[in-house]
């Protein structure tokens, strides 16, 4: 155990994957959906006054009388996918997350509203039908290293219609320079967001080359360690558009924010907007 706390210690190679259940994880998935649900907290998803903003400005900028089929990559448990619906969308949702899907589907069944739902990794997703417009919100898109970020865009590029728009955003380069690399811990007798039981977090935040940051949590318990790592690519106007156009898009417009902010240099995320 003393060896496998000092290597969790160790700033680790470049994209290193989670191995252990995280999305589907019983208890992690719960507090998951909690921080979804929690209409003023920002860990998750945005706070509710950002998504009923960012959601009317999409709705105007991709109005759903002329892109009427709406995919949502990362829909989490369907807090822009009711909305979009709402707004007339028909809509598609998909997410790696049992525990979201299944809140998503209830909610929506309980509400009337039509929308289809799939419990799936997105970086093997396929559709028959082409969709005209694709989402992919709270820059889940820089969470990926570059193979899956180049097979996503791939991907989605594939499952729109031609003149198809996809509209993502991803944190900025002042998100990376503001970033601060440490190490910290946290003891947690009665429990908390990792584990039900009691537990001990070792926390690492690292910085790499290219615009990459990672924030690393290792977790002791009676159930024994496990390290959990959430890896963030930030862009520049320029590598992002580099990145699109590589797999076929055209830009047609970069925005601060995906509520509709006008692109800052003092911008700490950037969305982009994107035809096929």
């Amino acid at each position: 155990m003393y060896y496998d706390i000092l290597q969790a210690l160790e700033k680790p190679p470049l994209y290193t994957k989670t191995k252990g259940e995280f999305w589907n994880d019983s208890y992690i998935s719960q507090q998951m959906l909690k921080a979804h649900l929690d209409p003023e907290f920002e860990g998750a998803s945005r706070k509710l006054e950002f998504i009923e903003s960012s959601a009317s400005w999409i709705k105007e900028l991709v109005p759903p009388a002329e892109f009427s089929s709406l995919l949502d990559v990362g829909c989490g448990p369907g807090l822009y996918t009711e909305r979009f619906s709402r707004q007339g969308y028909r809509v598609t949702g998909i997410d790696f997350s049992r525990r979201s899907i299944e809140y998503a589907r209830r909610s929506a069944a309980g509400q009337g509203l039509d929308i289809a739902y799939f419990c799936q990794d997105y970086l093997e997703m396929s559709f028959r039908e082409p969709f005209d417009f694709a989402t992919m919100i709270y820059c889940d898109y820089g969470a990926l290293s570059d193979v899956d970020r180049k097979g996503l865009m791939n991907r989605i590029y594939r499952q729109l219609k031609p003149g198809g728009k996809f509209l993502f955003d991803v944190f900025s380069v002042v998100t990376y320079d503001s970033f601060q690399e440490a190490q910290t811990w946290e003891v947690c007798p009665q429990g908390g967001f990792w584990r039900e039981e009691g537990y001990v977090a070792l926390c690492g935040q690292y910085r790499y080359p290219n615009l990459v940051t990672l924030k690393q949590t290792t977790v002791l318990s009676d159930r024994g360690m496990m390290t959990y790592q959430l890896w963030d690519t930030c862009f520049t106007r320029e590598s992002l558009r580099k990145e699109a156009e590589e797999s076929g898009f055209k830009v047609c417009g970069i925005f601060g924010d995906i509520a509709g902010m006008p692109y800052r240099e003092d911008s700490p995320t950037l969305a982009v907007l994107l035809e096929k």
